[in-house]
């Protein structure tokens, strides 16, 4: 069977002043769970595509797959100031890819997961896959191959013939195969971002929640050591890559991990520069672990403040001692750091506002987002909000870039933001 699989994301990922280019690392993933003995699998990647039609449609006329996966990396770019909103081009490519084949169209990725059935209706699909797609999307290939039934696979959202969409829950992967990176323009992707990703552990739930310490077992994806050193080997054999960025919430949970996973890339001999998350979890970041990942060749970590959801309930100090901790650890590590902080969440005031400036003031990190309010998630107190306060009229309306900013602050924050923007060289409002 001839498998076209397509990335559609075009947006670059806003990391403080500058904009990455992610690779698609999760479509890669999907493509080495592909049976090569079966299938003959074309990875289509329109991040640098001068004209993304254009090139689609001369890709599905000279292939002529018979199944086509869809990438759906994020929903939008979660910027306030510059909304950048991913269906809509990705409904223009299946639109085109319609035009000329009969195909059946599968989409899935981490945007697509977020809220399954609003998505499959949006963008027409035939099938979609909710969760990680690795072995559900292999199962399907191969059972469309075979003409057995499918409608039974873990994930497959579908209409059936009621008209009602039908969602088996969601996949999950342990990311076993590696990627298969060679149809992407590597060389490239290291010179436009943070590195090649490299998955190492995520969170649960399809969020970047952080687990906590001693809590493995809650965690989606926890990879062996030797399978993460495997990978950035292979980056280096093949493709000369030294820049990685390890996909993980929070690289430094649990600490045991870090630390062996740190002492693996050393005794590897891999001179790598690569960058992660940080979670501001003090308890988790002591001197050791931060000494092992400026010796394994951290070169930043991007430290995120996210938004509560129970700000009325635990203090702005509360929540900001455990970043300062954690930056001034840094600090002393010789790890620069970013950080990202929102403004705009529920309980906000002029007085919040005024204390987490003053914090990043503080700490000066080697660059900072401050973030216009919150990328409002399905099924979080916010959402519930959002919808009393008349900002959306259901959760399916999330699809689309849709921000809550508390009241009291609604009417002039932005300015506020982009006049300490203005001020501070290494601050950039999103």
């Amino acid at each position: 069977m001839r498998i076209l699989l397509i990335a559609t994301n075009r947006h670059q990922r806003l990391m403080s002043r500058m904009n990455a280019y992610p690779a698609p690392i999760g479509l890669a993933y999907i493509a080495g769970y592909l049976d090569p003995d079966r299938h003959d699998v074309k990875i289509l990647d329109l991040m640098f595509s001068e004209d993304f039609l254009e090139e689609t449609e001369r890709t599905v006329r000279e292939f002529q797959p018979d199944l086509i996966g869809i990438s759906l990396r994020n929903l939008d770019n979660v910027s306030y100031m510059d909304p950048q909103w991913a269906l809509p081009g990705t409904k223009e490519v299946i639109d085109m890819v319609r035009s000329i084949t009969e195909a059946p169209i599968v989409c899935g990725g981490p945007g697509f997961s977020l809220l399954p059935e609003a998505c499959f209706d949006y963008l027409g699909l035939d099938l979609g896959v909710a969760g990680d797609g690795g072995e559900s999307f292999a199962q399907l290939a191969d059972a469309m191959e075979s003409g057995e039934t499918y409608h039974n696979m873990p994930g497959l959202v579908y209409r059936d013939d009621t008209g009602s969409i039908v969602r088996q829950g969601l996949a999950y992967s342990q990311f076993s195969k590696p990627p298969l990176l060679d149809q992407l323009d590597m060389a490239r992707y290291e010179k436009a971002g943070f590195g090649i990703g490299v998955v190492t552990k995520l969170g649960n739930a399809f969020s970047n929640s952080i687990i906590a310490e001693n809590d493995t077992a809650a965690w989606r994806v926890l990879r062996p050591i030797e399978d993460v050193i495997d990978d950035v080997q292979d980056l280096q054999d093949r493709f000369g890559l030294r820049k990685i960025f390890f996909i993980d919430s929070g690289f430094n949970v649990p600490l045991p991990y870090a630390k062996a996973l740190c002492r693996s890339i050393m005794d590897a001999g891999l001179k790598i520069h690569w960058n992660s998350y940080l979670a501001p979890v003090p308890e988790s970041c002591d001197d050791e672990v931060l000494e092992l990942m400026r010796e394994a060749g951290s070169g930043l970590v991007i430290v995120t403040s996210k938004a509560r959801e129970d700000t009325e309930r635990v203090s702005l100090e509360s929540r900001l001692a455990p970043l300062r901790e954690v930056c001034q650890r840094c600090d002393k590590a010789g790890i620069n750091y970013t950080v990202s902080q929102t403004f705009g969440e529920p309980g906000e005031t002029r007085q919040t506002v005024d204390a987490k400036l003053n914090f990043l003031n503080e700490i000066e990190p080697a660059l900072a987002n401050l973030r216009v309010g919150v990328r409002i998630r399905p099924d979080t107190p916010t959402a519930d909000a959002a919808i009393k306060e008349g900002i959306i009229n259901s959760e399916n309306d999330l699809i689309r870039p849709s921000f809550y900013i508390a009241e009291p602050v609604r009417d002039w924050i932005v300015d506020r933001l982009k006049a300490e923007a203005a001020a501070n060289p290494r601050w950039n409002v999103v």
